[in-house]
Protein backbone atom coordinates (compact mmCIF):
# COMPACT_ATOMS: atom_id res chain seq x y z
CA UNK A 1 0.00 0.00 0.00
CA UNK A 2 1.69 3.21 -1.18
CA UNK A 3 1.92 6.32 0.93
CA UNK A 4 -0.16 8.34 -1.75
CA UNK A 5 -2.82 5.45 -1.78
CA UNK A 6 -3.10 5.98 2.12
CA UNK A 7 -3.72 9.87 1.77
CA UNK A 8 -6.68 9.52 -0.41
CA UNK A 9 -10.32 8.35 -0.35
CA UNK A 10 -10.87 4.54 -0.93
CA UNK A 11 -13.61 3.06 -1.88
CA UNK A 12 -13.25 -1.03 -1.24
CA UNK A 13 -15.90 -3.74 -2.33
CA UNK A 14 -17.25 -6.46 -0.45
CA UNK A 15 -16.51 -9.25 -1.69
CA UNK A 16 -18.77 -12.06 -1.34
CA UNK A 17 -16.95 -14.61 0.52
CA UNK A 18 -16.85 -11.84 3.43
CA UNK A 19 -21.31 -11.60 3.07
CA UNK A 20 -22.74 -11.55 6.68
CA UNK A 21 -19.58 -10.33 8.06
CA UNK A 22 -19.17 -7.18 10.73
CA UNK A 23 -18.36 -3.43 9.30
CA UNK A 24 -15.25 -3.92 12.46
CA UNK A 25 -14.27 -7.14 11.32
CA UNK A 26 -14.13 -6.59 7.97
CA UNK A 27 -12.24 -3.80 9.03
CA UNK A 28 -9.50 -5.70 10.60
CA UNK A 29 -9.16 -8.04 8.17
CA UNK A 30 -9.32 -5.97 5.09
CA UNK A 31 -8.24 -2.92 5.98
CA UNK A 32 -5.12 -3.80 8.50
CA UNK A 33 -2.79 -0.42 8.22
CA UNK A 34 -6.27 1.59 9.94
CA UNK A 35 -5.87 0.89 13.88
CA UNK A 36 -8.35 0.33 16.13
CA UNK A 37 -9.29 3.80 17.66
CA UNK A 38 -8.93 5.32 14.53
CA UNK A 39 -11.43 3.28 12.84
CA UNK A 40 -13.63 3.55 15.94
CA UNK A 41 -13.27 7.86 15.21
CA UNK A 42 -13.99 7.67 11.36
CA UNK A 43 -17.22 5.66 12.53
CA UNK A 44 -18.13 7.97 15.12
CA UNK A 45 -17.79 10.98 12.64
CA UNK A 46 -19.71 9.35 9.57
CA UNK A 47 -16.22 8.72 7.55
CA UNK A 48 -16.36 5.30 6.83
CA UNK A 49 -19.96 4.61 5.00
CA UNK A 50 -21.88 1.75 3.32
CA UNK A 51 -22.99 2.54 0.31
CA UNK A 52 -22.57 5.89 0.85
CA UNK A 53 -24.49 5.72 4.52
CA UNK A 54 -23.51 6.04 7.80
CA UNK A 55 -21.86 2.71 9.72
CA UNK A 56 -21.60 1.24 12.91
CA UNK A 57 -19.00 -1.03 14.03
CA UNK A 58 -21.41 -4.20 13.90
CA UNK A 59 -23.08 -2.98 10.81
CA UNK A 60 -23.62 -6.43 8.69
CA UNK A 61 -22.29 -6.68 5.24
CA UNK A 62 -23.14 -7.79 1.97
CA UNK A 63 -21.04 -9.13 -0.76
CA UNK A 64 -20.95 -6.42 -3.18
CA UNK A 65 -21.63 -3.41 -1.20
CA UNK A 66 -18.79 0.01 -1.15
CA UNK A 67 -17.40 0.65 1.79
CA UNK A 68 -15.45 4.32 2.13
CA UNK A 69 -12.18 4.41 3.59
CA UNK A 70 -10.98 8.26 4.49
CA UNK A 71 -7.41 9.34 3.76
CA UNK A 72 -5.30 7.28 6.83
CA UNK A 73 -2.00 8.52 8.04
CA UNK A 74 0.70 5.53 6.87
CA UNK A 75 2.37 3.88 9.89
CA UNK A 76 5.12 1.58 9.47
CA UNK A 77 3.72 -2.25 10.15
CA UNK A 78 6.09 -5.00 9.86
CA UNK A 79 5.78 -7.48 6.68
CA UNK A 80 3.99 -10.46 7.31
CA UNK A 81 6.99 -13.45 7.10
CA UNK A 82 6.26 -15.24 3.57
CA UNK A 83 5.83 -19.22 4.81
CA UNK A 84 8.28 -21.42 3.71
CA UNK A 85 7.72 -24.44 1.06
CA UNK A 86 8.52 -26.91 3.66
CA UNK A 87 5.57 -25.32 6.28
CA UNK A 88 3.84 -25.53 2.99
CA UNK A 89 4.18 -28.99 2.52
CA UNK A 90 3.39 -30.08 6.18
CA UNK A 91 0.09 -28.04 6.44
CA UNK A 92 -0.79 -29.97 2.99
CA UNK A 93 0.23 -33.42 3.99
CA UNK A 94 -2.75 -33.11 7.23
CA UNK A 95 -5.27 -33.10 4.96
CA UNK A 96 -7.25 -35.75 5.40
CA UNK A 97 -10.51 -34.42 3.80
CA UNK A 98 -11.07 -32.06 1.33
CA UNK A 99 -14.03 -30.59 -0.80
CA UNK A 100 -14.91 -27.10 -2.27
CA UNK A 101 -16.32 -25.82 1.08
CA UNK A 102 -14.57 -27.77 3.75
CA UNK A 103 -11.20 -29.23 4.59
CA UNK A 104 -10.35 -31.84 7.63
CA UNK A 105 -6.69 -31.56 9.07
CA UNK A 106 -5.06 -34.25 11.31
CA UNK A 107 -3.70 -31.91 14.02
CA UNK A 108 -0.71 -33.78 15.55
CA UNK A 109 0.53 -33.44 18.65
CA UNK A 110 2.48 -30.10 20.38
CA UNK A 111 1.52 -28.11 17.43
CA UNK A 112 -0.85 -25.31 18.55
CA UNK A 113 -4.48 -24.64 16.43
CA UNK A 114 -3.62 -20.10 16.77
CA UNK A 115 -0.82 -18.49 17.81
CA UNK A 116 -0.04 -16.17 21.15
CA UNK A 117 2.04 -13.74 22.57
CA UNK A 118 4.85 -16.89 22.99
CA UNK A 119 3.37 -18.62 19.93
CA UNK A 120 5.19 -18.34 16.61
CA UNK A 121 4.23 -21.71 14.67
CA UNK A 122 0.68 -22.72 14.56
CA UNK A 123 -2.21 -24.13 11.72
CA UNK A 124 -3.52 -20.74 11.68
CA UNK A 125 -0.42 -19.31 10.31
CA UNK A 126 0.00 -21.91 7.60
CA UNK A 127 -3.48 -21.42 6.14
CA UNK A 128 -2.39 -19.56 3.26
CA UNK A 129 -1.05 -22.74 1.66
CA UNK A 130 -4.26 -24.19 1.50
CA UNK A 131 -5.44 -21.25 -0.19
CA UNK A 132 -8.15 -21.39 -3.10
CA UNK A 133 -7.83 -20.57 -6.58
CA UNK A 134 -8.88 -16.93 -6.00
CA UNK A 135 -6.34 -16.75 -3.02
CA UNK A 136 -9.49 -16.95 -0.26
CA UNK A 137 -7.54 -19.04 2.64
CA UNK A 138 -9.88 -21.43 4.69
CA UNK A 139 -10.96 -20.44 8.76
CA UNK A 140 -10.74 -22.35 11.62
CA UNK A 141 -13.98 -23.36 12.65
CA UNK A 142 -13.40 -25.08 16.62
CA UNK A 143 -9.89 -25.29 18.02
CA UNK A 144 -8.41 -28.51 19.57
CA UNK A 145 -5.62 -28.14 22.72
CA UNK A 146 -2.01 -27.91 21.56
CA UNK A 147 -1.51 -31.43 23.35
CA UNK A 148 -4.65 -33.12 21.70
CA UNK A 149 -4.03 -34.74 18.10
CA UNK A 150 -7.30 -35.71 15.80
CA UNK A 151 -9.50 -33.63 13.50
CA UNK A 152 -9.91 -30.45 12.91
CA UNK A 153 -11.93 -28.17 10.59
CA UNK A 154 -11.78 -25.65 8.28
CA UNK A 155 -14.49 -23.96 6.48
CA UNK A 156 -13.51 -22.79 2.32
CA UNK A 157 -15.61 -19.09 3.34
CA UNK A 158 -17.37 -16.99 6.24
CA UNK A 159 -20.72 -18.08 5.12
CA UNK A 160 -19.73 -22.11 5.19
CA UNK A 161 -17.81 -21.29 8.37
CA UNK A 162 -21.16 -19.48 10.22
CA UNK A 163 -23.32 -22.78 9.03
CA UNK A 164 -20.66 -24.99 10.96
CA UNK A 165 -20.71 -22.82 14.00
CA UNK A 166 -23.88 -23.04 14.46
CA UNK A 167 -23.56 -26.76 13.67
CA UNK A 168 -21.35 -26.64 17.08
CA UNK A 169 -23.21 -24.32 18.76
CA UNK A 170 -26.66 -26.79 18.13
CA UNK A 171 -25.09 -29.81 19.17
CA UNK A 172 -25.66 -31.09 16.05
CA UNK A 173 -22.14 -32.32 15.94
CA UNK A 174 -20.70 -35.88 17.16
CA UNK A 175 -17.37 -35.60 18.68
CA UNK A 176 -16.09 -38.83 19.43
CA UNK A 177 -12.22 -38.73 21.37
CA UNK A 178 -10.28 -41.90 21.90
CA UNK A 179 -8.25 -41.59 25.07
CA UNK A 180 -6.06 -43.91 26.86
CA UNK A 181 -7.03 -43.66 31.02
CA UNK A 182 -4.88 -44.73 34.15
CA UNK A 183 -6.45 -46.37 36.08
CA UNK A 184 -9.65 -48.06 34.08
CA UNK A 185 -13.14 -46.34 34.89
CA UNK A 186 -14.98 -48.20 37.49
CA UNK A 187 -18.25 -48.28 35.12
CA UNK A 188 -17.94 -49.59 31.78
CA UNK A 189 -20.06 -46.40 30.14
CA UNK A 190 -21.79 -43.32 31.82
CA UNK A 191 -21.94 -39.53 31.60
CA UNK A 192 -19.85 -37.23 33.62
CA UNK A 193 -21.87 -33.84 34.85
CA UNK A 194 -19.75 -30.88 36.09
CA UNK A 195 -19.57 -27.47 35.76
CA UNK A 196 -16.18 -26.12 34.76
CA UNK A 197 -14.58 -22.61 35.65
CA UNK A 198 -11.45 -20.89 34.96
CA UNK A 199 -9.35 -21.14 37.50
CA UNK A 200 -8.00 -17.33 37.09
CA UNK A 201 -4.98 -15.65 39.00
CA UNK A 202 -1.50 -17.64 38.12
CA UNK A 203 -3.71 -20.47 37.03
CA UNK A 204 -5.77 -19.03 33.95
CA UNK A 205 -4.76 -21.99 31.90
CA UNK A 206 -6.51 -24.24 34.31
CA UNK A 207 -10.02 -25.04 34.43
CA UNK A 208 -11.93 -25.99 37.84
CA UNK A 209 -15.24 -27.26 38.88
CA UNK A 210 -17.47 -24.79 39.81
CA UNK A 211 -20.65 -25.46 41.10
CA UNK A 212 -21.75 -22.28 41.48
CA UNK A 213 -20.25 -19.88 38.91
CA UNK A 214 -18.88 -23.26 36.12
CA UNK A 215 -20.56 -23.12 32.96
CA UNK A 216 -22.89 -26.75 32.43
CA UNK A 217 -20.14 -28.99 30.78
CA UNK A 218 -21.56 -32.86 29.97
CA UNK A 219 -19.49 -35.43 28.49
CA UNK A 220 -20.42 -39.57 27.75
CA UNK A 221 -17.72 -41.85 27.56
CA UNK A 222 -17.79 -46.00 26.89
CA UNK A 223 -15.34 -48.04 27.74
CA UNK A 224 -14.25 -50.10 24.48
CA UNK A 225 -11.38 -52.35 26.26
CA UNK A 226 -9.02 -52.71 29.09
CA UNK A 227 -6.02 -53.74 30.48
CA UNK A 228 -6.71 -55.19 33.97
CA UNK A 229 -7.37 -52.45 36.25
CA UNK A 230 -4.52 -50.37 35.17
CA UNK A 231 -5.34 -48.74 31.96
CA UNK A 232 -8.30 -48.31 29.80
CA UNK A 233 -9.70 -47.45 26.19
CA UNK A 234 -11.92 -44.75 26.18
CA UNK A 235 -14.29 -43.11 24.10
CA UNK A 236 -15.27 -39.63 25.25
CA UNK A 237 -17.74 -37.88 23.98
CA UNK A 238 -18.25 -34.27 24.69
CA UNK A 239 -22.00 -33.02 24.60
CA UNK A 240 -21.04 -29.50 25.24
CA UNK A 241 -17.40 -27.85 24.36
CA UNK A 242 -15.68 -26.75 26.93
CA UNK A 243 -12.08 -25.83 27.48
CA UNK A 244 -10.51 -28.96 28.71
CA UNK A 245 -13.44 -30.77 29.61
CA UNK A 246 -12.58 -34.52 28.61
CA UNK A 247 -9.27 -33.63 30.77
CA UNK A 248 -11.07 -32.58 33.80
CA UNK A 249 -14.03 -34.77 33.84
CA UNK A 250 -12.12 -37.79 33.48
CA UNK A 251 -10.07 -36.97 36.11
CA UNK A 252 -13.25 -36.17 38.39
CA UNK A 253 -14.20 -40.18 38.13
CA UNK A 254 -10.45 -41.26 38.90
CA UNK A 255 -9.56 -42.28 35.77
CA UNK A 256 -7.13 -39.63 34.50
CA UNK A 257 -5.88 -39.62 30.78
CA UNK A 258 -2.58 -41.06 30.45
CA UNK A 259 0.34 -38.12 30.04
CA UNK A 260 -1.94 -35.59 31.01
CA UNK A 261 0.61 -33.33 33.71
CA UNK A 262 -1.94 -30.58 34.03
CA UNK A 263 -4.82 -32.00 35.75
CA UNK A 264 -4.01 -35.79 36.86
CA UNK A 265 -3.33 -35.52 40.26
CA UNK A 266 -2.62 -38.40 43.31
CA UNK A 267 -5.92 -38.13 45.62
CA UNK A 268 -5.35 -38.21 49.57
CA UNK A 269 -3.31 -41.07 50.99
CA UNK A 270 -6.19 -43.37 50.72
CA UNK A 271 -6.79 -47.22 49.47
CA UNK A 272 -7.40 -45.47 46.01
CA UNK A 273 -4.59 -43.61 46.20
CA UNK A 274 -2.47 -47.07 46.49
CA UNK A 275 -4.42 -48.59 43.68
CA UNK A 276 -4.00 -45.38 41.22
CA UNK A 277 -0.04 -45.32 42.39
CA UNK A 278 0.32 -49.36 41.39
CA UNK A 279 -2.02 -48.94 38.03
CA UNK A 280 0.52 -45.93 37.47
CA UNK A 281 4.00 -48.26 38.14
CA UNK A 282 2.29 -50.66 35.93
CA UNK A 283 2.12 -48.66 32.83
CA UNK A 284 5.81 -47.33 33.14
CA UNK A 285 6.72 -50.81 32.66
CA UNK A 286 5.33 -50.27 29.08
CA UNK A 287 7.04 -47.54 27.74
CA UNK A 288 4.05 -46.00 26.50
CA UNK A 289 4.27 -42.40 24.15
CA UNK A 290 6.03 -38.83 26.57
CA UNK A 291 2.32 -37.10 25.67
CA UNK A 292 -1.03 -36.97 26.30
CA UNK A 293 -2.86 -39.95 25.29
CA UNK A 294 -6.19 -38.00 23.80
CA UNK A 295 -6.81 -37.91 20.02
CA UNK A 296 -9.96 -36.24 18.44
CA UNK A 297 -11.16 -39.39 16.39
CA UNK A 298 -13.60 -38.79 14.45
CA UNK A 299 -16.54 -35.87 13.67
CA UNK A 300 -19.95 -36.77 12.50
CA UNK A 301 -22.39 -33.08 11.79
CA UNK A 302 -24.33 -32.80 8.55
CA UNK A 303 -22.88 -30.94 6.01
CA UNK A 304 -22.69 -26.57 5.77
CA UNK A 305 -23.52 -26.53 2.50
CA UNK A 306 -25.55 -29.61 1.84
CA UNK A 307 -27.30 -30.76 5.04
CA UNK A 308 -29.41 -33.96 3.77
CA UNK A 309 -25.80 -35.20 3.40
CA UNK A 310 -23.35 -35.96 6.47
CA UNK A 311 -19.93 -35.55 6.72
CA UNK A 312 -17.91 -38.17 8.51
CA UNK A 313 -14.77 -37.80 9.12
CA UNK A 314 -11.90 -40.09 11.25
CA UNK A 315 -8.44 -39.41 11.62
CA UNK A 316 -5.83 -42.22 12.08
CA UNK A 317 -4.32 -42.28 15.26
CA UNK A 318 -0.53 -40.86 15.07
CA UNK A 319 2.49 -43.40 14.95
CA UNK A 320 3.35 -43.16 18.85
CA UNK A 321 -0.14 -43.15 19.94
CA UNK A 322 -0.12 -46.62 18.01
CA UNK A 323 2.07 -47.65 19.57
CA UNK A 324 1.02 -47.37 22.71
CA UNK A 325 -2.61 -48.97 22.10
CA UNK A 326 -0.52 -52.01 20.89
CA UNK A 327 1.79 -51.88 23.97
CA UNK A 328 -1.65 -52.77 25.87
CA UNK A 329 -3.27 -55.00 23.47
CA UNK A 330 -5.49 -52.62 22.38
CA UNK A 331 -6.90 -52.12 18.77
CA UNK A 332 -6.10 -48.83 17.14
CA UNK A 333 -8.01 -49.19 14.09
CA UNK A 334 -11.86 -49.64 15.26
CA UNK A 335 -14.59 -48.38 12.69
CA UNK A 336 -17.68 -48.73 14.99
CA UNK A 337 -19.32 -45.62 16.56
CA UNK A 338 -19.50 -46.27 20.42
CA UNK A 339 -22.60 -44.27 21.25
CA UNK A 340 -24.79 -45.05 18.29
CA UNK A 341 -28.11 -45.81 19.16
Amino acid sequence: MSEKTLSDVRHITVKDDDDGQRLDRWLKKNVPELPYILAQKFLRTGQIRIDGKRAKPESKLSGGQEIRIPPIKPRMRPDKPKLSDKDAAFIKSLVIYEDEHVIALNKPYGLPTQGGSKVKVHIDGMLDALADKEGVKPRLVHRLDKDTSGVLLLARSAKIARALGESFKGRDVKKIYWALTCPAPQSMDGAIKAPLLKAGGNNKERMVIDEKEGKFALTDFVVLENAYESAAFVAFWPRTGRTHQIRVHAELIGCPIVGDKKYARLPEQTETHEARRKAEANLKEMNLADRLHLHARRVILPHPASPRKKLDITAPLPPELKKSWKALGFSPNLKTDPFET
